[in-house]
């Protein structure tokens, strides 16, 4: 069996290589993977990246399997779908996801891989981490039958939650974005769209994912009295300033954060991995296919990765192959 692996590292903020890697043995509780596919989050795997998370936050956004520490040398990832070579006689075989940095095989416990149902591409599986995210803000945020609801920012937490709000019965559902070539995947999604000077107002639930100040100061307007924002973005080192005054205190508005590192308290009788299996089969839905918007071979990542950060290579989820 080939024990050896090569991994992608985030050698210094903004440089990136890739390292060969020896295999440890796998003991009885443990599997050996063979990547198929890894995805690129493209908001917190930038920020990380460039070197962007706060001395404040090191030990909190931890990846559960990297190596290294922030700000660099680390590897680092999270969306990781592969099979199973060695291990469990009932997980040899199988497609898995876990959440697992960009390396072509790993060694982990067999606890922490979950099996992709089968009606679900193993292409499509590297989502499971982001709709995670976006099941946990949709129990945080408790939306109701008939609401109007605006999913501010396009990106792909946004678009996970977008995707799911458009299964609620009687639902207003629009995501705004300002790119205008976010239109099509909404439409794909099956919500409205409009940028963020036409979106619709009188909101009862605004989900902010852009990242922006902007963004989250127009996530307020959006709301009708009593509103509530729930707040998705990550802004890493960056301090962003919140209209307070206004109709903040008169209109009675909420603004709560949500983070998928803790279960959401209104699901408190869930686990984290009857969370992911709900995430992974939600992804039998093939408009969620709209969330892929580029690929690359996995040794082409230390190109890739700082045209994503910079934005010259636009993309929700950036899908990476594994050929050997």
């Amino acid at each position: 069996m080939n024990r050896s692996a090569r991994a992608f590292w985030l050698r210094s903020p903004g440089h990136g290589e890739i390292r060969d890697v020896a295999l440890p043995d796998p003991a009885e509780d443990e599997v050996v993977v063979r990547a198929l596919w890894s995805g690129v989050s493209r908001g917190t795997e930038t920020l990380v990246f460039r070197g962007g998370v706060p001395a404040s936050q090191h030990t909190a956004m931890r990846a559960p399997f990297q190596e290294g520490d922030f700000p660099a040398p680390v590897k680092y990832g999270y969306l990781n779908v592969g099979i199973v070579e060695e291990g469990p006689r009932e997980l040899t075989g199988r497609t898995v996801f876990c959440l697992y940095p960009h390396q072509t095989r790993y060694v982990v416990p067999a606890d922490a891989v979950t099996p992709v149902p089968e009606h679900v591409p193993a292409g499509r599986a590297v989502l499971a981490g982001t709709v995670e995210t976006a099941v946990n803000a949709l129990w945080d945020a408790a939306p109701l039958v008939g609401d109007r609801i605006a999913v501010v920012g396009g990106g792909m937490v946004g678009c996970s939650v977008a995707a799911l709000l458009a299964r609620f019965p009687g639902v207003r559902v629009q995501l705004v974005d300002a790119d205008p070539a976010r239109a099509g995947i909404a439409k794909a999604l099956g919500v409205g769209f409009a940028a963020p000077e036409d979106a619709l107002g009188q909101c009862d639930l605004v989900v902010h994912a852009s990242a922006t100040e902007q963004g989250l100061a127009r996530s307020m307007e959006l709301l009708a009295a009593e509103g509530t924002v729930l707040e998705l973005s990550w802004y890493g080192d960056r301090r962003v300033a919140l209209p307070l005054g206004e109709a903040f205190h008169s209109r009675r508005l909420t603004i709560r954060s949500s983070q998928v590192g803790t279960v959401s308290p209104a699901r408190s009788s869930r686990s984290y991995a009857d969370r992911l299996a709900l995430a992974l089969d939600l992804l039998a839905d093939p408009a969620l296919d709209a969330l892929v918007t580029g690929e690359c071979a996995f040794e082409d990542l230390p190109e890739v990765m700082p045209r994503l950060a910079s934005g010259d290579l636009p993309a929700l989820c950036h899908r990476v192959r594994y050929d050997d």
